[in-house]
């Protein structure tokens, strides 16, 4: 098990707001680390894309969850995963919280649509929530099976995505803290944040809550903090980027212009630091002298 199920907790005590950084692999999370985030977050999306795959529940909770403990394993900051609906019901979200804790991962998101899932902010999207009492359920078997008091279960509601309206998604969100939710994650596809606004003015619940501005990118920081907003997830930046990135610089190879564009890619010494290169180097010298002083080295 790993401690940062509590440095997660600190962050969320001690400062105003928190800033997560999306994540598709080991690579991105450590990059967001090294930007100085507060936590990373392995979205689902972002890893089905590395598969070339929808955003439908398609990969599974163990091909998931292979993606995030890599990332874990990268990265000395909190890693939080996004579990879609939580891989089946209360038993399927039992299991998955026994495993992802015991990888390392600070906390789980789950929301409350049905199976299979598809991503909220696709046109025409499928976004039928599932009965309360079912996603209840969830959060309690979830609660139940973490060790560790820290681990956090984020119940995310769908229910402004679903056009249930404010007070549907106050009701569910209030049901899922009873349940045992350690925070709350409100989603909104509008591209201003009133709705979010509005919901976290009148939240009369005492756990965080949290947001995902994928749809409302200018919204400030200190703007979310006016409204007691406690996580900022930047769910899936890094993916677009990369694959914009790529997408240029695969076109500039092709037409063999490399050479004159090369300030467009990194260098390789930036990647030989991001691997730690050096430092492995270091370490087989200080092997290798030990081996020379015990004389296995002439």
């Amino acid at each position: 098990m790993s401690n940062k199920s509590q440095l997660l907790r600190e962050k969320l005590n001690s400062k105003s707001i928190i800033q997560v950084g999306g994540a598709f692999d080991a690579m991105s999370a450590k990059l967001v680390e090294i930007n100085e985030f507060d936590a990373v977050w392995a979205g689902s999306f972002a890893i089905s894309a590395t598969h070339a795959l929808p955003d439908a529940s398609i990969l599974t909770m163990t091909e998931f969850l292979h993606v995030t403990q890599n990332m874990a394993d990268s990265c000395n900051i909190p890693v939080i995963a996004d579990c879609d609906t939580g891989f089946g019901g209360p038993s399927n979200v039992s299991h998955l919280v026994k495993k992802y804790e015991k990888a390392g991962i600070a906390g789980i998101c789950i929301e409350d649509k049905t199976f299979p899932k598809e991503n909220s902010l696709l046109k025409n999207g499928n976004n039928v929530l599932i009965g309360e009492k079912e996603f209840v359920a969830k959060i309690i078997a979830a609660r139940e099976a973490k060790k560790e008091k820290d681990f956090m279960v984020i119940a995310r509601t769908e229910a402004l995505i679903a056009e249930q309206g404010l007070k549907e998604a106050k009701k569910r969100a209030l049901a899922y803290e009873k349940a045992g939710a350690d925070a709350i994650l409100i989603h909104s596809k509008k591209d201003s944040p009133d709705e979010v606004f509005e919901f976290a003015d009148s939240w009369g619940g005492n756990i965080p809550l949290v947001v995902v501005p994928t749809t409302y990118p200018n919204v400030k920081l200190n703007e979310l903090v006016n409204h007691k907003i406690k996580m900022v997830i930047y769910a899936n930046q890094t993916l677009r980027a990369a694959y914009t990135s790529m997408e240029k610089i695969l076109k500039i190879i092709k037409d063999e212009k490399l050479e004159e564009n090369n300030d467009k890619i990194s260098s390789m010494e930036n990647i030989f630091h991001l691997q730690q290169m050096y430092e492995v180097k270091k370490e087989e010298e200080e092997i290798e002298n030990e081996l020379r002083k015990m004389g296995y080295i002439d």
